[in-house]
């Protein structure tokens, strides 16, 4: 169909502002001006049917805004041709080429991903778009496989299994309710937080808690006070602080 004409009293007024909410937001990430004339279009003669006050801003964007549209723009594209992409991937463990049938842009954990089919691997797996450089849309089409849905459960792309405990000063409350809720600490009877949670792996956690300097104290497990006590040795060094 060409071209079809919207029957007023099938949508409220609430339901067009939730329409054009969600066209704002994907705009925010957008390359192009496709969803901006969309939105035109949409509200062209209804200016009784939509009232204008928006209570919802949604900015998908983020800090790297310039470089995030075209990569969703040319995975899109891929999806719709089904073509394949390529590009280069950066990850924890290196560096690498990778060729992906594209299946699913995914926004999830403040994030662009790619959810397909990759070549290298034989397996499916889910890309985050701001590790990914050089993509392009290749001419080599591909049949579209029987793909599943990918399972974003915090349970499997963030499995628990290393028991965290660690006691941070009170002003750092903000930071903990910020990223882990309010209920992962409790206070202790000098002031401090005993905070308690699941962690995914080793590398990830030291990151996150050196990020607090001198604001926090792991209690175990040990292996983790060590490695800081052994990065936080090295610094020092760096900074003259040792060996002079």
């Amino acid at each position: 169909m060409d071209g079809y004409r919207m029957d007023r009293t099938i949508l409220s007024s609430k339901d067009m502002q939730m329409i054009l909410e969600g066209l704002r937001s994907l705009d925010s990430v957008s390359g192009s001006r496709y969803y901006s004339q969309l939105m035109e279009k949409i509200q062209t003669g209804s200016s009784e049917f939509i009232s204008g006050r928006d209570s919802m801003l949604i900015d998908l964007s983020s800090w790297y805004k310039g470089s995030l549209a075209p990569k969703i723009e040319v995975i899109q594209s891929a999806i719709e041709n089904r073509r394949i992409i390529r590009f280069k991937y950066y990850a924890p463990s290196g560096e690498s080429n990778r060729r992906v049938e594209p299946y699913y842009l995914v926004f999830q954990w403040s994030s662009w991903y790619v959810w397909g089919w990759c070549l290298e691997r034989k397996d499916y797996r889910l890309f985050k778009l701001n590790r990914m450089d050089c993509v392009v849309e290749t001419d080599r089409g591909f049949l579209r496989r029987d793909v599943p849905m990918p399972d974003l459960s915090n349970e499997k792309i963030f499995p628990g299994g290393m028991k965290v405990k660690a006691l941070f000063t009170p002003n750092m409350k903000w930071r903990l309710v910020e990223e882990f809720g309010p209920n992962c600490f409790t206070e202790t009877d000098d002031g401090r937080l005993l905070f308690s949670a699941d962690y995914t792996d080793m590398e990830n956690l030291v990151t996150w808690l050196m990020t607090f300097g001198a604001k926090v104290e792991v209690l175990e497990p040990e292996e983790v006070r060590d490695i800081i006590r052994r990065n936080a040795e090295e610094i020092l060094k760096i900074y003259g602080g040792l060996g002079k």
